[in-house]
């Protein structure tokens, strides 16, 4: 039994292929598409999906992936994971309908606010835009930003302030921008506020996982780079930490064509999350004594931009992080 989709549409079919003692496996989509694109004909329907996987299966049966068995937990985990991307996901959105929002009413206003920081999105939770917080007044801004949120109170007369130039600018704002405001922030709190109490429940279920465990002991890995590594691979499927390191999109990608030989580019394919996450986690290695922070300093004594050094980095730990969940054993530091 062979399907495009792992997950969704596909999974009774899988549960119910492996109920049945059938060899199970999946084309993945992009290979499901350059596929399709060899069979005449434009139209895209489920008839024609069917016969490229078919024709695929039967002729090019290395292009296919095998489905590892999970459990039951397994499952609820990657569940959840899905859950927490599509909540971040949101807040992102909402985030950058705001600030869309703030830099209509008053770019000064908008370059004043830190979306990042818990207590201001509160404030525009509370009280809208500049109009809605000086409407407030400063004592009551004062109690919910610094009493309640616990704001440097530096940082909150700082916005206090840029709220107070942006409402006597003379600007024509109405209650619906305050509404607005309100309504998106509101909505990026409680979405990261959900999220977290994702990320919390994911925890509790990985606290007993040997592999989760020890990949919090690999230098830069946090509770959630942990999370998805275990939740998005099932390291029984890779044989080494190149074929690792492809599915993540960290190994580099040969191109040949004609004369131009030996060129190598970052690859665009893998995973992406998994890849943004294993390549920016390695900020917190910039600047050690550890073997990865001194890679990095290598990598930048090469002539290597920052991002570059990044991604060098990130690749040089994946085969650290390959050994540990192999051998479910901690990282014990060189």
């Amino acid at each position: 039994m062979v399907v495009d989709q792992k997950r969704n549409i596909g999974a009774l079919v899988l549960e119910r292929a492996r109920a049945a003692g059938t060899d199970a496996a999946y084309l993945p989509g992009l290979s499901m598409k350059r596929a399709r694109d060899m069979f005449p004909g434009v139209a895209k329907t489920d008839e024609i999906d069917a016969e490229v996987i078919a024709r695929t299966t039967v002729g090019m049966p290395w292009a296919l992936r095998p489905v590892a068995d999970e459990s039951d937990a397994g499952a609820e985990i990657k569940l959840l994971a899905s859950q927490r991307r599509f909540l971040t996901k949101c807040s992102i959105q909402s985030k950058n309908r705001l600030r869309s929002v703030l830099l209509e009413v008053d770019p000064a206003f908008e370059a004043a606010v830190d979306l990042g920081l818990a207590w201001q999105v509160g404030a525009l939770a509370e009280f809208g835009g500049p109009v809605g917080i000086v409407a407030a007044g400063r004592r009551r801004y004062r109690r919910l930003a610094v009493d309640r949120a616990g704001a440097p109170a530096a940082k909150a007369d700082g916005l206090w302030s840029a709220a107070r130039t942006s409402a006597g600018s003379g600007r024509p704002y109405t209650a619906s921008v305050d509404a607005a405001v309100a309504t998106l922030a509101k909505r990026i709190s409680d979405d990261l506020a959900s999220a977290a109490a994702v990320e919390s429940v994911i925890g509790s279920l990985l606290s007993g996982s040997a592999v989760y465990r020890s990949l919090l002991s690999v230098p830069g890995i946090g509770p959630k780079t942990a999370s998805v590594l275990v939740a998005g691979v099932d390291i029984r499927l890779f044989e080494n930490h190149d074929k690792l390191a492809s599915f993540t999109g960290l190994a580099p990608c040969n191109r040949q064509s004609g004369s131009s030989l030996d060129s190598a580019s970052s690859s665009r394919a893998g995973n992406k999350e998994l890849k943004n996450l294993l390549i920016f986690s390695c900020n917190s290695l910039v600047g050690t004594k550890g073997e990865f922070g001194r890679y990095y300093d290598a990598c930048r004594a090469r002539g290597m931009q920052h991002n570059k050094a990044l991604k060098a980095v990130a690749r040089k730990r994946l085969k650290v992080v390959f050994a540990v969940m192999r051998n479910a054993r901690p990282y014990v530091r060189a």
